[in-house]
This record gives C-alpha cells, structure tokens and sequence, in this order.
C-alpha cells in the first residue's frame, strides 16, 4: 500500500532524519515502514539505534538579525540558557548550523558578541568532531557545571542568516560598515543624521537594521568626520523596536538645525572594535578640553599621566570629534579628579579608534594620585587666550577689579587667598611694575559677570595669572562683594603707599614701615588699634589681623616716623588710605613705634584655643592651652561677650551662643579658667580678665561652650526621642518655647532621622517611621514639612513650616531609629538598576542573601510601603513586568498585599519566603516622589467642577498653555490624574469641552505608555511645536472629584425636582441616561432626603436653563456622595433637551414622614378593602342575592338561616354590573 507520503513529510531537509529519510525515497515501499517506525520511536520516546542522536535538545539563534545568527541557546530541564565560549570555535558553530538547517558556518563569535544572557549557563568547553547531528551531542562538561560568566556568551553566524541588506541606509568613514558615520538615502542622494537627541537606543535600531549586532556607542560631533551632503534627519527618537531608522520619530526630511559638525554616528558590536569605554573631558572651557575621564563598571574615573603623550591625546581628540590634539598637558592642569583612577601607563599607537583600545594596565591598577591625572586639549577647543587680562573700574589700566577673559566672556576673580604674590603677577603681566596692594572686598566695584577665578595662589614666577594654581574655571564659594582688585606701580596713585613689617621672623608681623618720598619710616602708636591693623593685614595679603602691639613691641625704628593718630575705618585698600595727621608731622618717638600680627605669620599672639566635640570647629567646648596642656573653662559668669572674643579669636564670625552645663559633653582634663570676664574689646580669651590659671570651685558638668555663625548651626534646638526602646530609637520631639513637642510626618524621610541621630550622637539613621509609630504625643506640634540636606548639625537646622505651623494631627508624628539603639531593624530593602535609589526594581534580604518580589497582586499601596521605609518619600508608580530589568537572585516574596499603613515591606501578607509561582520577568518595581525621575512639569485641570476636571494646562518657561487633542485619549488621561492624584480617568475630551485656552498651546501629539508618573514624560513633540488651535485643547474628567453641589428644582418640595449640579458657577441638570432608583438613592442621601421613591427621566420637572453636565452617572446605590459613582462623562451640552433626570425623595426624616407613611397605607387599605367588597357583590348578585345583601353566615354571624334555593333577583344583573365595573375601575386607577 502506497500512502503517498513524500520522504520528507515529516521532518525537513535541513533535520538529519529528514536527510535520512529522504535518502529512502527510492526504496519503494520501505519508506512507509521506516515512517512508521520512526513515529512510534517519537511517540513512545525509544530510541532508534541508528540515528545516532540520544537526545536531540533544543538550540536556538538570538539577538542576531535573524534567525540564522545570534547567541547560542539550548533549553534543558524546560528552561534556556547559553553556552560558554571556551573552547568555542567553528566546529562547534557547523554543527549549530547544520542542526538550525541554516547552513554552513560563517563565524564563532566570542565574547557574548550578541549581548549577554541573564538566564543559566548551560554548556561549557563542548568539543565537537564536527560531524555530530546536535550540539548536545558534542562533548561537553556536565549540564550547568562552568567557570564562566555571561560575558563569555557563544555566538554562531551561518551562512543562512540572510543578514538584510542594509538599503538606504549605511556607516560610512569608519573601520568597517558597522561603525561609522550614519547616511541614510532620501530622494537618491544619500545624506546625514543630525545628533540632537541621538542616543544608544536610535544607534541600536541601526546596527540591527545593518544586521551588524548591537550597538555599543552613539557618538555624536562628527565622530567619523563631517558630512558634505544634506542632513536628511534631526530630533531622531527611537523607541528601540523599530525594524528600520526610518521607522523612529524624527522631524521631517532635510528639516533640522544642525551642521555637519553635528553629524551621529554610531559603533555596533559587530565592527570588530572591542567595547568602546565612554570618554569625556571635564573641568575644561569646552567638551574639547579638559581632564580626560573614562566610564567603566558605571563609575566615571580619571587616567593617570604617566607616559601621557599627544600620541594618547590624538586619540582621546579623534574619539570624541574634536579635531586635532594641541596638547596633552599632565599633572592635573584641568583641576584633580574625586573619583577612581581607572588606567595608567596608558600606550597609544595613535590608529586606535578608542583610548580603551590602547595598551595601559588592568582597570584601576596604579600607582598615582589625583595630582596625575591626565589633560587634553583639541583643536576644536576654542580655549581663549590665557594672556586676556585687564584692571577695570581703577583710575586707569594699571589699577582697578581684576578681570579674566574665559569662554568669550570676562568674569572677576574672588579675594580668596588673593594676596600681594598674586597681585604682583597680574601688574607684571599687564606691564604695570610691581604690585602696591591686592584690595579685596570688591574694592573696585562688584562685577555683574561669572566669578571664573578662586582660591588664586601664586608662586610669584609666573608670566600670567592663568599660570598660578587656583580652583577650575567657575568652580568658587564666593560672591561679587568678593572680588580682586590690584594697584600697580605704574598706576600714578602714590597716596597708595608701600607698607611692610620687619623685626619679626615672619613678612607677616613685625613692626610697620610705610614707605613715602622714597623713604621707609614707621607709624606711631597714638590711637593705633586692632582696625588699623586690619587694613595693614589686608594690604599685605597677610589673612586676618590678631593683634595690634605698640610701645615698639618689634624694635624701635631708625628712620622717620611718617604716621600718627592713624584712624581707619577697616574698609580701606591701604594704610596711606586712613585718615592721620600729615605726612611726617607727629608727637611721638620710636618707642611708640607700632606693630602689626597677622594671622598668616605663624604666630601664636594669644594662648591658644579651640572647640571640641561640636559638629564643626566653631561650635564645641572651650579649651585652651596652658603650660603645654589642654584644659576646659568654667561657665561661671560665661556670657555672650565672653563668647564673641572666642568666635573672634578662632575666626568664626559673631557667637550664636554660650551654653554651659557641658552642652557639649564633659572635659577630662584640667579646668583651667574661671570667673571669666570679657569687655568685648580682647584679641584674645586669655586677655579676659579671670581667676588665676587653675583656680576654680568648678567641675566638668559646668564647662562653657560656644556656637558661632560660621559653625553652621543657626540654633541648636533640643530634641529627643520618646517612647522606644532605649534614646536612640522612638517619637521625635524638640524643645520650643520651653516646650517640647512633636514633629509631624508631612515629606519625613530617611534624611531628617540622619540628621536627629547625628544630633543625638546615635550613629547613623536605621529608619524613619511614621504614622505615629512610637505612639501618639499629647503636646504641640512644632514642626511639619522637615526638609533636611542631611549635612546639618541639628533638626533645627533643617527647612520646615514656622513653628508650630502644620496640618497634621499626632497621628501623623514622625519617629527615628539609630544604629546606636540596638534595635534590629525590618528586613533590609532596596531599590536597584534605577536612576536613583528611590526608583527601581525591589529587593529584600532574606537569609543574607537579596531576592526580588513577585508583581502578582503589586499595587501602589505596597509601593507606598516601600517609599516610605526608605525615606523616599510618596509613590508614583508600582511598574511590573521587570521594569527596570531581571534580577537573577532568588524570588523571595510573591502575593504581597500591604493595606499602605504598614512601616515595612515585611509586616505585609504574603507568601512564604522563596515560595512563588513567578520567573523574573514578573519583578516588581517602585518609582518614589525622591526618585528624581524626569522632572515633573507642573500640570492643572482648569475650567472644570473640580481640580480633578478640566481644560489640561502645563507650565513651561514659566508660563501656562494648553494641550493640543491630536492622538489624546485615556491613556494619557491616566497619567494626568495619576500626577495630580486625582484617582483613574473617567474620559479625555478633546475639541475645548471646557473652553478654550488663550495662552500658548505647549504640547501636541503626546503619545504615553500609561505607566509614566508625570505628563512631561511621555513622547510628544518638542515644546510649543504644534499645528493646533485652542479649539483643540485636551480635556480629562478623573474619578476623584470631591463633592459636587447638587440641589432638586421645579419640584413641589426640596427634596423631589430636577437634578442640578454646579460647575463652574452654574448650574447644570444631568442626563437621564442609565439614570436609575440607585442613581436617585445617593442624590437623596446626599441631600439628606431620605430614600428615594423614584427616578424620573425625560424632564418630568421640566427643563433646565443652563447645559447639560452629568451623563452615564453609574452608582451602586452604596455611595454617599455623587461624585464618588462612576461618570462616564463630564462637560457641557452632551444630552439633548428633555433628556434630564429628576428625583422624588421620601423627606426629611421626622413626625411629617411617619405621618405621611401612615396615611399611604391607610389609603392602601380602603383601597384594598373596596376592592375585595365590590367583587364579594358581584358573586352575591351572580348567585342570586340582592344588591348590597351580604349573608351573615358570611360575614361570620351564628345562627343566621341559609338562603332560599333559587331566590330570584328582582333587579336585572346588567345594572349593577356595569356600576361597579365602573367602581371597581375607578378604584383602580386611584
């Protein structure tokens, strides 16, 4: 029997059996047999001897461009996973080809040359022959068993793969078609792409589209040179799944502002280039100069100069399009690094496309500093020359505010450090002599441009202020009433006199000499002070003065004596700027010689001081040194004035406060002043008077201390933590008005608890839980909407509302736990793989080990759970699906159900731990308000009933526009109400259905996912670009509308008429589609009504002036408010005229209801009783009896006689008949 099988029926040629079985076809009738056999082998799963195949394990290509090419995948115990490539050569990849039926094998790519797997490594070092049927046939170590990680994927390339032909579109001017620029064919002419916008995601879609593996950089700047041809595409915006370029979102052909200075580029996988690490110039004047940085492991690092040459440079210049290398300037010209240094002994060809292809050792091995790190400067550069200096604002070119040109722009420099050393450069540079002074202060004016310059120390030597060390460019803590000044030589300004101080081991102290008519003389001691000083330290560059001796304290002079009663008010550049007594006129001799100490000298004019045990060297416990040895103050009579000599002293500003009682902990050592009084006047503390060194009736419970303005603390204002386990764990609380109370939970964060810790000397923060979680205080509320940097010394520190402002309750009150309280802490929590740590997918740790969560039942609430136990504020979005990638580690939570009250994850239901029916691909994700994702354009909802209803307006550049409805639907109306927290969106209208808008249209053809936290985030086109007009605004009505007003009118009584609600001022009646008793019951219930006794529609109560505003109102009946039914629409003239619902209501509970209720059924009753008597009649009449005779015996009389049998009725049946039809009826109808 022939069946007609052909001999490849069941398997193709490409299958070794189909080959096989095929080579039998000639056999005749033995053909049908061997079909037979080799079913029932499949079916039964016996092996058939012949084959030579035990198991024929599955193996696919992926991530290639076809089929064909790819990563090598095999699945094993139901699952996939990838094959190590040591020992991977084109032996293995014939057999991979020949089992796929794709042909001859091309290539054995390495090195997971079509992207890493995520999930098992199946198969390491398989050794074929070749001439296997499978590849689970070659031999191989045990299933799973490997050395390998996924950077080691095997690859296959068959001759079958069919890579598509790349058409309009190719790479051109790189090493091979898979790196290049980028050209595109339009109109027969190839041309450009512009690199506004071009990213890894739009360069992915071209190395697919080139079937040339996957991307693994987006160069921009014309990488690989510039274009001649037109730049076809601009603003490209791939989402990564289109098939071809042209498939992404761009502007429309040739239409672009670009050059071809800007042309994209792009490297794929497959151009033989290995991993281009990413590259930047930073700290420079443009992207084209700067400290070199490279990106590996995701952490920016810098390259250490050692053997750092133009050759490197060439290629650091190349690599980033920036031109030709100038220069390759070493030891940290452009500013040191903070991060790692990642290469050193780097070693360039000068041919390499990359600074990673070039020789250097392994990834962060060195022996450098920061002090080494590597510069660039490129041609394309455009560094200004450094030689543009001028003194603006002086009398002339010579004197006046320093001034750097940088960037094409002229900024100042900030006083920091500025001194006489610097100075002197700039007059040399300017050709102006020597340097007279260095003013600060702003002493030529305040400049209005950037500060370029600070912290400028120079050795002197330099040919130009660019030369000295100082800061980066623009990298400064100052402001304009800091800026440089100089006074040269060469400025003709001789009342700026030449001072300096001798007879002192140091340039900055010693005995003053001012130099006039060519002649050095000293200044007298008459009225001479600590301001005159001052001025003296300043002109000098010589940092702040401490003190100003007389009486010749540094020798007497032996020359004239130039100045008396010098009287200064601090603010002057020079000492020959103060008023005095004529040049050379005096009464003094030179043992009144004056002096000067400054600070930068070296000398300890006073005793030494210092706080301790504060958060900062300006605020601690006084201690001063005596006889070699530290020792604490006494707070006996320690004041305010006691403190401002000490902040004075140590240079931190004006004193804040003078805490006794060791506030800032007890000293151990000596207590070595008492009893100290201060004028206000000392240089020092130990020029106030006190006891005698040593002398005290005092102990460590009464040391001083001090807070001054520069310590940071504006006030430290008590706190403490109630009702926890120990003090380093419970409610927080601070003392106001002497008062302690609570603080609220309003923005609480991991932040603010960091903060109280510190302050608490409690370690570090574990939590900070909320809702009251250490139980609920009975005080004030003192502070809501903490908001701390988490740098400061105290709570009090932090921004909040004023005190004892809020609008919360104590069930809102904010708590901490430090590591310092013992308290073991709920599961640890975090979120990876997110732009943040407050966004990202979940994990917890479990058994010492991290594991993700199941999405099975993710909601928000448990997203809020999550935020809140990091501090990360509230929940935008509980993404699934693995939104932010597979974890690999175990799944160690699933069915999580949290109400959102919990403190942490773990106090949730859910399964138990590791127990899950789920696969990474269902990881859970949190996206928190802290996350920093995408800033969220503020957005409103005018013109509506509520802010959850309305005409959508976003705000940009400052100002307020509309939405245009091209492609506006409830997609994005769920993003909308999401951000504005507005429940789930009801409807999206378009065409103004709540007006139009008369300010600019901001958006037009918005396209979102649905799962964005905020409208910004969705593609749309560019700002204010659009082809709408405010007849096209976009709409949304949200489930969360609040209350809406409603009344009842043209009825007979408040609570039966039409419905009406008021939006917008007016009122409006609703739709009586749908409109039903449940309907009506919530209108009644809100009005306090009662129940309602019907729902009429069709204008019943007549209709209504204004529009129609409700349609599809859907409740349940169980809602008390309107607005919390379903709307299915909300907006004006929707339903037609005679379209509106009306309700009647029982009323207003009370005596007139019960009443009302009594007579209804009384009313029932005669009705029902009428009834029943006409019809007993009819049948009395119809038996033979007299109208209106009723038998007693009936009626349940005793002892009446029966009837006679057959009494003839003397009045005709058809009368009383029709009567009491007519009764009957008429009962009816009432």
């Amino acid at each position: 029997m022939n069946m007609g099988f052909p001999g490849r029926l069941l398997l193709p040629d490409w299958h070794p059996l189909g080959r096989r079985l095929a080579a039998c076809a000639g056999a005749g009738k033995t053909r049908i047999p061997i079909l037979l056999t080799w079913l029932w082998a499949s079916m039964t799963g016996f092996p058939m001897a012949d084959s030579g195949i035990p198991e024929l394990t599955q193996l696919r290509l992926v991530n290639g461009p076809s089929r064909c090419a790819g990563r090598v995948e095999v699945l094993h115990n139901q699952q996939w996973g990838t094959v190590c490539d040591d020992s991977w050569d084109l032996t293995e990849a014939r057999v991979v080809c020949r089992q796929l039926g794709c042909g001859m094998a091309l290539s054995a790519p390495r090195g997971s040359r079509f992207g890493q797997g995520t999930d098992r490594i199946w198969l390491d070092e398989v050794n074929c022959t070749g001439t296997e049927a499978a590849l689970s046939e070659c031999r191989a170590r045990p299933w799973g068993e490997h050395n390998c990680n996924h950077v080691e994927d095997a690859g296959v390339e068959c001759s079958d793969s069919v890579i598509p032909d790349p058409g309009p579109l190719q790479l051109v001017n790189g090493p091979n078609r898979c790196a290049g620029r980028v050209e595109v064919l339009h109109n027969h002419q190839w041309g450009t792409v512009c690199d506004d916008g071009w990213d890894i995601t739009d360069a992915g879609v071209v190395c697919r589209e080139l079937g040339c593996g996957t991307a693994l950089s987006a160069p921009g700047g014309a990488h690989f040179g510039r274009g001649s041809d037109t730049i076809w595409l601009d603003d490209v915006n791939c989402t990564g799944t289109e098939a071809a370029l042209t498939d992404c979102r761009a502007r429309p052909w040739e239409n672009n502002n670009c050059h071809h200075g800007e042309d994209a580029g792009v490297v794929c996988s497959d151009s033989g280039i290995s991993e281009v690490a990413q590259l930047r110039l930073v700290n420079g004047p443009s992207r084209c100069a700067g400290r070199v940085e490279v990106l590996h492991s995701q952490q920016w690092g810098t390259v250490c100069d050692d053997s750092w040459d133009l050759t490197e440079a060439r290629v650091v210049c190349r690599q980033l399009g920036c031109g030709m290398a100038l220069s390759a300037p070493r030891g940290s010209r452009f500013g040191q690094g903070t991060d790692r240094i990642w290469l050193d002994e780097v070693n360039c060809t000068g041919t390499e496309a990359a600074l990673s292809e070039c020789r250097a050792r392994p990834w962060g091995e060195h022996n450098c500093n920061h002090v080494e790190d590597a510069g660039v400067e490129c041609s394309d550069s455009v560094i200004p020359d450094p030689g543009l200096l001028q003194l603006v604002n002086g009398p002339n070119r010579c004197a006046g505010r320093v001034e750097v040109l940088h960037n094409h722009q002229w900024g100042t420099v900030c006083d920091d450090g500025w001194d006489i050393t610097d100075a002197g450069v700039v007059c040399r540079e300017l050709g102006c002599g020597t340097a007279l002074s260095a003013p600060g202060g702003a002493h030529f004016g305040r400049g209005s441009d950037t500060i370029w310059l600070d912290d400028v120390n120079c050795t002197g030597t330099e040919a130009a202020l660019t030369e000295c060390r100082s800061r980066p460019w623009g990298n400064n803590n100052c402001h304009h009433g800091e800026d440089a000044g100089v006074v040269c030589s060469d400025s003709a300004l001789p009342h700026l006199a030449e001072v300096r101080l001798l007879n002192s081991p140091s340039r900055c102290a010693g005995r003053i000499e001012v130099l006039h008519n060519q002649q050095w003389g000293t200044v007298c001691d008459d009225g001479w002070n600590i301001t005159d000083a001052g001025v003296v330290c300043r002109q000098l560059g010589c940092g702040t003065v401490l003190s100003a001796p007389g009486g010749a304290r540094f020798g007497q002079g032996t020359g004239p004596i130039w100045l008396d009663e010098v009287n200064c008010t601090g603010t002057e550049a020079a000492i020959s700027e103060c008023r005095a007594k004529p040049w050379g006129k005096h009464n003094c001799h030179h043992g009144e010689d004056a002096g000067v100490v400054c600070s930068d000298s070296g000398i300890s004019e006073v005793t030494q001081i210092r706080l301790v045990n504060g958060p900062s060297r300006c605020a601690g416990r006084v201690e001063v040194l005596h006889n070699q040895q530290w020792g604490t103050v006494c707070d006996d009579n320690w004041d305010i004035i006691d403190a401002r000599i000490v902040c004075r002293q140590l240079g931190c500003g004006m004193p804040l406060s003078a805490p006794g009682g060791a506030r800032f902990g007890r000293g151990s050592d000596r207590i070595w002043l008492d009893d100290v009084q201060c004028k206000g006047t000392e240089i020092g503390l130990s020029e106030c008077r006190a006891r005698p060194w040593g002398d005290n009736n005092c102990h460590h419970g009464e040391d001083a201390g001090v807070v001054c303005t520069d310590s940071g603390i504006s006030e430290v204002t008590q706190v403490r933590l109630v009702n926890g386990s120990s003090r380093c764990a419970g409610r927080v609380e601070v003392f106001h008005n002497k008062k302690w109370g609570t603080v609220c939970d309003d923005g609480w964060d991991l932040q603010d608890a960091g903060v109280v810790c510190r302050q608490l000397g409690c370690g570090t923060v574990i939590s900070a839980p909320t809702g009251a979680h250490f139980g609920q205080g009975s005080e004030h509320i003192w502070l809501d909407n903490v908001n701390c940097t988490g740098t400061e010394a105290a709570l009090s520190q932090c921004r909040a509302r004023p005190w004892g402002d809020s609008n919360c309750t104590h069930e809102e009150e904010a708590g901490a736990v430090c590591s310092d309280s013992n308290i073991s802490e709920h599961t640890s929590l975090r979120l990876v793989n997110g732009p943040s740590h407050c966004a990202g997918r979940v994990e917890v740790l479990h058994n010492q080990q991290w594991g993700t969560v199941c999405d099975d039942s993710w909601d928000l609430a448990a997203a809020r759970v999550v935020c809140r136990q990091l501090g990360c504020g509230t929940a935008l979005s509980a993404p699934s699906g693995a939104r932010f990638g597979r974890g690999s580690d175990p799944i160690w939570l699933d069915d999580v159900h949290c109400t959102g009250t919990e403190a942490a994850l773990t106090d949730c239901r859910a399964r138990p731990w590791g127990l899950n029916n789920c696969h990474h691909g269902e990881d859970a994700s949190v996206v928190c308000s802290d996350s920093a994702i995408t800033e969220q354009t503020p957005i409103r909802l005018v013109d509506g009933s509520s802010r959850c209803a309305g005409r959508v307006e976003v705000l940009h550049n400052q100002q307020w526009g509309t939405v245009c409805d091209d492609s506006w639907d409830l997609t994005e109306a769920r993003v909308v109400c999401r951000q504005l927290g507005c429940g789930t969106a009801i409807s999206a209208p378009g065409r103004a259905q709540f007006g139009r808008g008369s300010d600019r249209i901001w958006l037009d053809d918005i396209h979102c996912t649905g799962t964005e936290a905020a409208l910004s985030q969705c593609r749309a086109r560019p700002w204010g670009l659009n082809n709408c007009h405010h007849g096209e605004d976009a709409g949304v009505v949200c489930s969360d509308q609040g209350q809406l007003r409603l009344r009842l009118t043209s009825g007979p009584s408040p609570c039966s008429g039409r419905v009406e609600v008021l939006i917008n001022d007016t009122w409006g009646a609703v739709c009586d589609a749908g409109w039903g008793l449940p309907e009506a019951g919530v209108v009644c219930k809100q009005l306090g009504c009662g129940t309602a006794l019907s729902a009429p529609g069709v204008a019943q109560f007549g209709h209504g002036a204004g529009d129609v505003w409700l349609e599809g109102v859907s409740c349940s009946g169980q809602e008390s408010l309107i607005s919390e039914c379903q709307l299915s629409r909300l907006g004006p003239g929707l339903c037609g005229r005679g379209s509106e619902a009306s309700v009647v209501c029982a009323g207003q509970a009370g005596s007139g209801l019960l009443w009302s209720v009594l007579l209804g059924l009384g009313a029932v009753m005669v009705l029902i009783c009428g009834v029943l008597l006409c019809w007993r009649m009819r049948r009395d009449r119809a038996a033979g009896n007299p109208l209106g005779h009723v038998h007693l015996e009936e009626l349940g009389a005793p002892g009446t006689p029966p009837p006679p049998q057959g009494a003839a009725n003397p009045e005709s049946p058809e009368e009383p008949d029709s009567e009491m039809t007519w009764l009957v009826r008429e009962d009816a109808v009432l």
